[in-house]
């Protein structure tokens, strides 16, 4: 009797599963090379997001796969294609009705950075529309933003690695990125975070898991339902602050 009653444990266990991830289509899942969120390693995807992605993924029963490329690229794949996700997209107004949103998954300051021995000081945007050139990686939330403010002296890059690199073998003065993933990408091109200084701070926002305007609306409840699940049960916060420690959990959508 037992026995069958083990058995009839594990069948209930695999339809329970079966029907979770019944009805949820199949996504094309993407990201881009910007740690910590979100990169790769040893042909594997990682980073603070991967993990939030992986166990929202676990928590609704899918099995797709994370594909990392440039972010251009993802970019305009997850505007066309059905049913695919792209993260950490930052949520500002000049995307939002481009996807349909997931989140928050982290919480970001935009800011322009200098050199350490940098002269350079920078009071407002408007003198930052003076300069005669600012990098920025294409197609990422601060380009769209600064656009949409007026500037015109923006030198669009392909990685945030290949800015930070210019920046610092100066190639150029000023770069537009995060507080999130600067410190990482220094240390990664042999620099530390000393060696560059916020020279001024325009924007604060929040990431996002970004799903294409075609993908199912089931999709999107299921996700932001596990992941609401995970900041309610302090998973969410695990991940984060073992990633990023010091910096501000998100919390629920609304919350402040």
């Amino acid at each position: 009797m037992s026995r069958f009653r083990l058995l009839f444990a594990a069948l209930s266990t695999v339809l329970a599963l079966s029907a979770k991830a019944g009805g949820l289509p199949a996504l094309d899942i993407l990201t881009e090379d910007d740690p910590p969120l979100t990169f790769s390693q040893n042909g594997k995807p990682a980073g603070l997001v991967v993990e939030v992605v992986q166990e929202i993924q676990r928590r609704v029963g899918s099995h797709d796969h994370i594909t990392v490329m440039p972010w251009a690229r993802g970019y305009r794949l997850a505007q066309t294609q059905e049913n695919t996700a792209l993260f950490n997209t930052n949520r500002i107004a000049e995307r939002e009705r481009l996807f349909k949103w997931v989140g928050p998954v982290t919480t970001t300051l935009g800011s322009f950075f200098v050199r350490r021995d940098s002269k350079l000081k920078l009071v407002s945007l408007d003198d930052a529309r003076k300069l005669g050139q600012i990098l920025v990686v294409r197609d990422w939330y601060l380009q769209l933003m600064l656009s949409a403010q007026g500037f015109s002296n923006l030198n669009a890059i392909v990685t945030p690695n290949q800015m930070v690199s210019m920046l610092m073998h100066g190639r150029a003065d000023v770069i537009a990125s995060e507080n999130t993933t600067m410190p990482t990408q220094l240390k990664q091109l042999g620099y530390q975070p000393a060696d560059v200084r916020k020279a001024y701070t325009f924007i604060h926002t929040s990431g996002y898991i970004a799903f294409s305007p075609k993908t199912s609306d089931a999709v999107v409840r299921a996700w932001q339902q596990a992941l609401d699940d995970m900041k309610r049960d302090g998973s969410f916060a695990a991940i984060y602050r073992r990633w990023l420690p010091g910096e501000p959990v998100p919390g629920l959508t609304g919350e402040k």
